[in-house]
């Protein structure tokens, strides 16, 4: 149990780093960053998360907020399972997860 927790919190944070990073280097890309090469790489890795946040969402929403939308909800999704990490190792004890 503790591992998959492990793994969800991780594929969790990954997703986050991948959609603040595009949006930094396309702070500092500016409008050639579809030419970037590591936009484009960040991009690709963060369209998991992107593709599941328009599906969910609304078609009212726009897709120029669907990267703001999908980070508001990963990191609700991190609260959660980290909460759960610390209900499950107090349950079983602090010495079991570390």
């Amino acid at each position: 149990m503790l591992l998959a927790i492990v793994i969800a919190k991780s594929l969790i944070e990954l997703s986050l780093l991948f959609i603040v990073g595009r949006f930094l280097l396309g702070l500092l890309a500016g409008a050639k960053r579809n030419t970037n090469i590591f936009w484009q790489m960040l991009d690709i890795a963060a369209k998991p998360a992107l593709w599941i946040t328009r599906r969910v969402s609304p078609k009212l929403i726009l897709d120029q907020h669907i990267p703001l939308a999908a980070a508001s909800w990963l990191l609700i999704a991190w609260v959660l399972v980290v909460k759960l990490k610390i209900d499950f190792c107090l349950q079983t004890g602090v010495a079991a997860c570390q």
